[in-house]
């Protein structure tokens, strides 16, 4: 795993497109087969239930989204960074159909974006304030490590193997 993308080592080898499209269905999945009532209760003290995991992923895909855009679309962009726990305070409110539903909604439009754009803008450069330099294909492969990582998150919560 790079220091510089956390996420890469998650995705072992495999397409990160192939996982961007799946991730909506298996969390789909863990939230059916761990019920509304299990999806709202937190793991353990301290930690995200699996709804506010769901919020999280939608938020992130609104994020990836717009830096996807913003790479394309400047030279050289600098990307904001956000704090995930501010970010979350209105999880709480969200129940996890409502999340799923936006997640799912998001990740579509941003694997438009995707599709249309590779491989052709693979390597326009990028900058992450604390991550350093990065491409678009960075972005595409911290995406889908990012939902291998949540994924395993809700499945363990669900009781449930790969």
């Amino acid at each position: 795993m790079s220091e510089l993308n956390p996420y890469e080592g998650f995705l072992d080898g495999r397409d990160p497109e192939v996982i961007l499209a799946a991730t909506p269905e298996a969390v789909a999945a863990a939230l059916s087969a761990m019920g509304a009532d299990r999806a709202a209760a937190a793991p353990a003290p301290g930690k995200w239930s699996a709804a506010e995991i769901v919020c999280h992923l939608a938020d992130c895909d609104l994020a990836f989204g717009f830096r996807l855009r913003q790479t394309l679309a400047e030279d050289n962009h600098t990307i904001q960074p956000f704090d995930q726990e501010k970010w979350a305070v209105t999880y709480a409110e969200v129940s996890a159909d409502e999340a799923l539903a936006a997640f799912t909604s998001l990740r579509a439009w941003n694997l438009h974006l995707i599709r249309a754009a590779l491989p052709a803008a693979a390597a326009r450069p990028v900058t992450h304030p604390e991550r350093g330099a990065m491409t678009f294909q960075t972005i595409v492969e911290t995406m889908a490590g990012h939902d291998l990582n949540h994924l395993a998150q809700l499945r363990r919560i669900a009781g449930i193997g790969r």
